[in-house]
C-alpha cells in the first residue's frame, strides 16, 4: 500500500510538472480556426526566467496558411509588421518600452486576420528575447521541448459560407422557408381581423332580427 501510494504521487508529481512547463510555452490562440474565417489571434506570452525580463517577442507564420492585417496596440509596447515582396504581412515584433514581462507574469497581444482557404493549419514561429540576451526559439514540433504553437484548420461547411465577418452563412438563407416564417404574423393578423368582422356582422344580424 505504501508503494502504490508513493507511486500515485510521483505519477501526480510528474503531471503537474508537465502542465507546468506546457503552460509557459508561447501559445496562439484560438487553437482551431476554419477556412475562410476571420479570426483574433491571442499570443500568450509567459516569462520563464526568474531573474530577467522579457523585452521583445516575434512571431512569424506563412501567408499562404493567414493574412494578417491588423494589430492591436498594447501599452508599454511597440510593434513592427515585417512584409514580404509582396507586401504581405510575414511575421510581427512586440518590442517593450517599458520593463517588459516580468517574472511571474505573462501579456498577450493581439492580431487579427483571415484564415486562408486552403489552409490546413497554422504554425506560429515564436522568438522570445529576454533582458539578458536570451533568446527561446518556439519553433520544435508539438513534443519538443520548445514547440511552436499550432492551429487546426478545419474544412468550411459543403453546405455554406462565410460572410465578410467570419460567420457561416447557411446557402438556404433568405429562401422560401424563411420567407414563409416571416410572413406568418402577418397572416395570422389578417385572419384576426376576418373573424372579428365576421363576428361584429352576426351580432348586428341578431340584433337587427
Amino acid at each position: 500500500m505504501k508503494k502504490m501510494s508513493i507511486l500515485v504521487f510521483a505519477g501526480l508529481l510528474a503531471i503537474m510538472l508537465m502542465a507546468g512547463a506546457a503552460s509557459a510555452h508561447v501559445t496562439v490562440f484560438p487553437k482551431e480556426a476554419t477556412q475562410g474565417a476571420y479570426e483574433k489571434f491571442t499570443v500568450r506570452v509567459p516569462s520563464e526566467d526568474k531573474e530577467s525580463p522579457t523585452t521583445k517577442v516575434e512571431v512569424k507564420f506563412a501567408t499562404t496558411d493567414v493574412a494578417i492585417s491588423r494589430v492591436e496596440p498594447k501599452p508599454g509596447w511597440k510593434y513592427e509588421m515585417a512584409k514580404d515582396g509582396e507586401g504581405k504581412v510575414t511575421g510581427i515584433t512586440w518590442t517593450a518600452t517599458d520593463t517588459g514581462i516580468m517574472p511571474t507574469e505573462f501579456v498577450e497581444f493581439n492580431m487579427q486576420g483571415k484564415v486562408e482557404d486552403a489552409a490546413a493549419q497554422i504554425t506560429w514561429k515564436a522568438y522570445q528575447t529576454y533582458k539578458n540576451g536570451t533568446v527561446v526559439e518556439w519553433t520544435g514540433a508539438p513534443d519538443a521541448k520548445t514547440p511552436a504553437s499550432v492551429t487546426a484548420v478545419k474544412a468550411k461547411p459543403a453546405n455554406g459560407a462565410t460572410d465578410s465577418h467570419g460567420n457561416t452563412t447557411s446557402a438556404s438563407a433568405g429562401g422560401t422557408e424563411d420567407k414563409e416564417a416571416s410572413s406568418l404574423p402577418l397572416y395570422l393578423s389578417i385572419a384576426g381581423l376576418v373573424l372579428g368582422a365576421l363576428a361584429l356582422l352576426v351580432a348586428l344580424t341578431k340584433k337587427a332580427k
